[in-house]
């Protein structure tokens, strides 16, 4: 069956993407489909090891989030919704820095190969920076944008807005769909981190995937 439109335009604008990533140092693949953006991702995951994830739409879209949960899995999962306290959670987050593979979305990926994400506890964004050994994050193609001006718009604009009303969050952008800029409590836009080039070459690898997915 050929593709739509849309389809090809995902595939020749993931093409070029990739090729600036990949210019970067990181290790970048195409997925048609969310079914195989998650045999790709399955991949990555080795027998016996450690395995943790940061919060996504995405990952639970493609349906990794259930092959975490599965019973007859084969690695450890690290599961971020089981610490109740702060010290739960601080311990938990040192076992995630030493996992083996880590997986979560991005936010925005420009064409030139940049990486923009913002984060509200700022685990998430830690985590893609340093510690776990291999980082896997898997993005749809409507998460792609021009250029850093864009990819800063779409942060505000297209992600942050959803994600607070997904969390509960008492926000401005919660209630108008617009950036307030704000300094509330709720707000999830503690840092937003630019990533330019990898820390290790090939330390982070990223599925792009011809759908839109997430926020």
């Amino acid at each position: 069956m050929a593709n739509t439109p849309v389809q090809t335009y995902y595939k020749n604008l993931a093409e070029t993407t990739m090729k600036n990533l990949t210019r970067r140092g990181f290790d970048a693949c195409y997925a048609e489909t969310a079914e195989e953006a998650l045999t790709l991702a399955k991949s990555f995951i080795k027998p016996g090891s450690k395995v943790s994830n940061g919060g996504s739409v995405t990952l639970s879209e493609i349906g990794l989030m259930d092959e975490f949960q599965a019973e007859d899995k084969d690695f450890t999962y690290l599961d971020r919704k089981k610490p109740q306290t702060q010290e739960e959670q601080d311990a938990f987050w040192a076992q995630v820095f030493t996992c083996d593979t880590y997986f979560a979305s991005c936010n925005a990926i420009t064409t030139d190969g940049l990486l923009v994400n913002i984060d509200g506890t700022c685990n998430r964004v830690a985590a893609m920076l340093f510690g776990p050994k291999e980082v896997v994050l898997i993005a749809g193609m409507n998460k792609v944008c021009l250029d850093l001006d864009s990819a800063y718009k779409r942060v505000k604009m297209s992600a942050a807005p959803p994600n607070c009303n997904r969390l509960g969050r008492q926000t401005p952008c919660a209630v108008t769909g617009k950036c307030g800029d704000c300094l509330s409590p709720d707000c999830i836009c503690t840092a937003t981190v630019v990533t330019r080039r990898p820390n290790k070459p090939h330390r982070v690898k990223i599925i792009l995937v011809g759908e839109a997915l997430g926020y």
